[in-house]
């Protein structure tokens, strides 16, 4: 019995593992880099240099 539900386990780990590895494959299958970095939050800044949101009137970009 708990022979059975070892394998089972050990079965059904193994099934989940190339679901997770699909992302980081290209369209002909092969290996490619998994892109994992977040996009910076943009900031902007007023006329007075004070950061501010970007919606705002006069709120300008900052790299």
């Amino acid at each position: 019995m708990l022979k059975s539900i070892l394998t089972a386990i050990a079965l059904a780990s193994v099934a989940t593992v190339p679901a997770n590895a699909a992302p980081c494959r290209d369209a002909k299958g092969k290996f490619i880099k998994c892109d994992t970095a977040k996009p910076k939050p943009m900031k902007c800044k007023d006329a007075k240099g004070r950061f501010a949101k970007c919606g705002a009137a006069g709120a300008t970009p900052v790299k």
